[in-house]
């Protein structure tokens, strides 16, 4: 059964769902919080789309031509209802393709930025994998891996362009290895601690730009949770509740 909702406290944008699917989570808005538009007219590109949310947001930051690609059929289709139901059809474009050699579509070193949520575990036979598919591929590198997805980045960015991620803390060497392998420099770097006194970070937000060298700058720690399990202010500006405190 679809559900429309509000894309969390945007009254004007609203967002389909499905229960047995893997709804937009908390990773990506805080990754959607985290791009930096640069001009109005970028270009870019959000690998993995699910049903949207990451496009949604952006439409917040910018007026630039957005993309998302989805590999799953049906969950393509809610993210393109999305984009209907709020009338952004001139401004995000969801397309239906594997991730991998999608620069042979959508084209090579065309755009400004690329946004990826990615699967956050590595797969094996022995994998504790979910009960459905779509949860399956959402969150397990089934259909591709964290190299994969870094490079067809690559091959999808122009010159100087940025990428922009959010993954688990224990992947984060093998991220930065891989920015390396793809001549990206890692330029921004913050981590998201779940409350204030965690002891460690779960994820982290990342900005690498095409071509360039590494001159990272490490950002305040952003913390979810009060002590009292509720939002954070800077959680809940970004979910667009601040008005509501």
């Amino acid at each position: 059964m679809e559900i429309i909702h509000e894309l969390l406290g945007y009254e004007n944008i609203k967002i389909v769902q499905r229960k047995d699917m893997f709804n937009f989570s908390l990773d990506s808005i805080l990754l959607a919080d985290f791009v930096r538009v640069k001009r109005q007219n970028d270009k870019i590109i959000d690998l993995g789309c699910g049903n949207g949310p990451i496009p949604l947001f952006l439409t917040l930051k910018t007026k630039g031509k957005i993309v998302g690609i989805e590999l799953q059929e049906e969950v393509y289709r809610l993210a393109k209802k999305s984009v209907e139901i709020n009338h952004f059809e001139n401004q995000i474009t969801i397309i239906n393709e594997n991730i991998k050699n999608i620069y042979t579509i959508v084209g090579a070193n065309v755009f400004n930025t690329v946004v990826s949520n990615p699967p956050y575990f590595k797969y094996c036979p022995t994998s504790n994998i979910n009960k459905t598919p779509f949860l399956t591929i959402a969150r397990h590198e089934v259909a591709i891996t964290l190299d994969e997805i870094v490079n067809e980045a690559k091959k999808l960015l122009c010159d100087g362009g940025m990428l922009n991620m959010i993954h688990r803390t224990e992947r984060l060497s093998e991220f930065i290895a891989l920015l390396k392998k793809h001549n990206f420099g890692l330029k921004r770097l913050r981590f998201v601690y779940p409350k204030a006194g965690s002891l460690s970070a779960l994820v982290f937000l990342a900005e690498a730009k095409s071509n360039r060298k590494d001159d990272v700058v490490v950002e305040a720690p952003l913390y979810v949770y009060k002590g009292d399990n509720e939002y954070t202010e800077e959680v809940l500006k970004i979910f667009n509740f601040k008005k509501q405190i």
